[in-house]
Order: structure tokens, then sequence, then C-alpha cells
């Protein structure tokens, strides 16, 4: 899976720095766009989770209509945290149209304490994305959390207080992840080289 050209989208905020080097340590080229435009060239898409929901949104828009059928059509892609939310339809935290990849919306957590910070256990289901796993303990630091329309795009759950909410979903070739595999030590790296084992130059 060596040599694939991947795009990292910068939402205008936060340090990618991490994420960038977890995601090219096998030899891979990855290219930070802060222009949906640049994705078009790329073999996969990864959409960070840093920044708020409306300022993503906005910075979006120019291509949301391009993204969202790109996506359909089966541009990899690799949604995490706001990554994940931005890829449905709307949200309770800010205005704006998020890429409407996954249908349904996005809402606050209804815990007393928030944001959710540290490690919780992820529920997975049998997908590619985490093969050769035996368990899964991730980062999380959110607010928010996806709904999605449809309860079969949901591939891993965790509970937060009262809720439960959906950890990862998949559409097609496009997953979001609700926490950050590139804080969760090795089992956040093999989720990420699963995804990419699931690219084709």
């Amino acid at each position: 899976m060596s040599g694939l050209d991947i795009v990292l989208f910068d939402y205008g905020t936060g340090n990618l720095h991490s994420l960038g080097k977890a995601l090219g340590r096998h030899g891979h080229r990855v290219r930070i766009e802060q222009d949906a435009a640049g994705v078009r060239n790329g073999d996969a898409l990864v959409l960070p989770g840093v920044g708020a929901f409306g300022a993503a949104a906005a910075r979006l828009a120019p291509q949301r209509g391009w993204l969202r059928d790109a996506l359909r059509d089966g541009l990899p892609c690799l949604g995490i945290c706001l990554g994940l939310q931005i890829l449905f339809e709307s949200s309770e935290e800010g205005e704006g149209r998020g890429i409407g990849a996954l249908e349904g919306r996005v809402r606050r957590l209804s815990a007393q304490r928030l944001p959710q910070m540290g490690w919780n256990v992820v529920d997975t289901g049998p997908d590619a994305l985490f093969a050769g796993m035996n368990g899964l303990i991730a980062y999380y630091a959110n607010s928010y959390v996806a709904e999605p329309a449809d309860a079969d795009t949901i591939i891993a759950w965790s509970r937060y207080g009262q809720d439960r909410f959906a950890a990862a979903v998949r559409s097609g070739n496009t997953w979001g992840v609700q926490f950050h595999p590139e804080k969760s030590g090795r089992a956040g790296l093999q989720l990420l080289d699963n995804f990419l084992a699931q690219v084709r130059p």
C-alpha cells in the first residue's frame, strides 16, 4: 500500500502535524490542502478533527456538491471527530451545511461534564477498519456526536454518561470515527493503516 497520495484537509485551525506524520509513516505522500479543489487528484481524503462545524462548513462550501458526489462515487475518505460530523447534513454546534455524504444530524452530548476528554471503550463491529484488532480503547475530545438517519451505517459504538453514540460510521468507501486515532496509540495507528489498505492508487 505504499506510494499513496493522501489529501489532508485543513479547516484553518489546529495542528495537523501528528495526523500527517501518522498517515505518512509508510512512505505515503501527505498533502495539506486548504482548498477542497486540491482533493481532485488525491488517492484518498482525510478530514481531520480540529475546529468548529460552522467554520469547517464555510471552508468546504464552494466544493460541497463536488465532494458529496466524489464520496458517493467511491473516493476513499476518513473523517476524524469533526471530520466525521462534517460528513453529515447539519449540526447543533453551528450554522452551515455539512457535505451531506451521509444523512443525519449532529447533536450535543447530554452529559453535564463536557467536552468528553480522554480514553473510552469502542465496541467495534465486523468492518475492515477494525481488522486485526482485539478490542479498542480510543482517545476522545468532543462535545457533539452524529445521529445517522440510517442505523446500518454505524459500525462501532461508545458510551459517555447516559449517551450511547456512534463511535464510527461507514457508507461505501467513506468512513468516519468520532475519536482521534492519531492520539490513540498503537491501535489508532493500526486503524489508520487499515483505512489506507482499502485505498487503491
